[in-house]
């Protein structure tokens, strides 16, 4: 096993011009290129890799070599765990440069390379050199504090926040970060946090439903954003916060794990609390928060049932808020609140759900014609009709309800998928692929 990984060939870093195209030869067929912000050299790793793993015992293997290895870090000098997290940190800037939205590496899964996702296709890029699943274990060990270590050698896993100066940039970039174990070995995945506030009004909601996400115009309700991991929840969610950070002098506080994209006070506080790190756990951020006067709540994600029941009950007295749930419908999303209750619960929790459940958008990114992804929402507002449909367990009357009430902003995923076909967003093909429905489709498209 090699000490220091091969060491990429500038020679594969291209220039991108200003129209986003890969200037080369026509026949290259090497992976999306980075642009200026790339640094063509990635540092070999540091001897003190090598040293780590040279030091496991050889009767040590499995889980008992991991745990040997996490050890090892925490007793290095602080120049030494720079010099591993600067190797890294050019994965990162290599990232930021391809405009990837996601990096992974370590474990045997990724097969000794460095992995992105680009336009939402994950993809191996050799000319970063390759890393043994050791030499990864160190590089990602390195990255974790004492507290997070602890949780990762416990629970398998641990998330956390990170963030990388960029030169030309007035703030750190941020990322989510996830370490985990895998097969003995860690790995570790990263999503970069956009730096880039939408404004609201450019996410294509009709002026009905944006107006009813302003706490000026509707100042209680839970309001859930769902769909897949990168389905662009998170971005919608900030657009939403922005928004009424500039149009209300109010009191936002934001429980997450972790925190993403930091708000800057306009209009109103914007407070930022993250789990495992400023409060113990979501239900307690919750319930705090009952006593620190918010006009607005958002719950980074409701995923147990103790997080339910809080998020209910904060909505219940009368505060305006605000969640992600990962569910690819309206009607999936009422149903899998309700499933996630104790049986004997499930129906006084569906009756408190119809009554504070204001509106459900779930969302969808799909390739987009001439490159990038494109938004594609299903959007339920939840009026008298929906909420007697919720509390008489008849959710499948709901999509029938949004197919028909387009004049009051609310849609279905096929009829939003059909208009971004006739708009040539996207393809009919790319439509069929991501429809909830595709009978429904088909018809529309006929």
């Amino acid at each position: 096993m090699s000490a220091v990984a091969n060491k990429p060939s500038s020679s594969v870093l291209k220039k991108v011009n200003t129209n986003g195209e890969a200037e080369g030869s026509a026949g290259d067929d090497s992976p999306a290129s980075a642009s200026s912000l790339a640094d063509p050299s990635v540092p070999p790793v540091p001897d003190t890799c090598q040293e780590i793993i040279e030091s496991v015992p050889d009767n040590k293997r499995g889980q008992e070599r991991l745990h040997h290895i996490a050890e090892k870090p925490q007793m290095l000098f602080d120049e030494d765990r720079q010099e591993l997290e600067e190797v890294l940190q050019a994965f990162i800037r290599y990232m930021l440069a391809l405009e990837a939205s996601d990096i992974d590496l370590g474990g045997r899964a990724c097969d000794e390379n460095i992995w992105y996702r680009v336009d939402g296709q994950k993809q191996r890029y050799e000319e970063l050199g390759t890393y043994s699943p050791l030499q990864t274990d160190v590089l990602i060990l390195n990255l974790l504090n004492e507290r997070q270590l602890e949780i990762f050698l416990e629970e398998g896993a641990v998330d956390f926040s990170y963030s990388l100066d960029v030169e030309g940039e007035d703030r750190p970039r941020r990322f989510r970060a996830t370490a985990y174990c895998d097969y003995d070995h860690a790995a570790l995945n990263m999503r970069a946090i956009s730096d880039e506030i939408f404004p609201l009004d450019t996410l294509g909601f009709h002026p009905k439903i944006q107006k009813r996400m302003m706490f000026r115009h509707v100042r209680d309700g839970l309001t859930l954003v769902t769909g897949v991991t990168g389905s662009g929840k998170s971005t919608t969610l900030d657009a939403i916060v922005d928004a009424n950070n500039e149009d209300y002098p109010g009191h936002v506080v934001v429980i997450a794990k972790p925190i993403e994209y930091m708000h800057a006070p306009k209009k109103s506080i914007v407070r930022h609390r993250e789990v495992g790190k400023d409060v113990v756990t979501f239900k307690d951020g919750i319930t705090q928060a009952l006593r620190q006067d918010p006009d607005i709540v958002v719950i980074g994600e409701i995923r147990d049932p103790e997080t339910i029941q809080a998020a209910l009950e904060i909505t219940d007295s009368g505060h305006k808020v605000f969640s992600t749930l990962h569910t690819s419908s309206a009607m999936e999303t009422i149903d899998r609140i309700v499933a996630e209750m104790p049986t004997e619960e499930q129906e006084r929790v569906r009756y408190r759900l119809a009554d504070v459940l204001r509106c459900v958008i779930s969302q969808k990114l799909c390739p987009k014609i001439g490159g990038g992804r494109q938004l594609a929402k299903e959007v339920l507002w939840v009026d008298a009709s929906a909420r007697a449909a919720i509390k008489n367990d008849n959710v499948g009357e709901i999509y029938q309800m949004m197919w028909e009430s387009g004049q009051d902003g609310q849609t279905t995923l096929e009829q939003d998928l059909y208009r971004l076909v006739r708009k040539r967003k996207i393809t009919p093909e790319t439509a069929f692929d991501f429809a909830n429905n595709k009978k429904r489709l088909k018809r529309l498209l006929r």
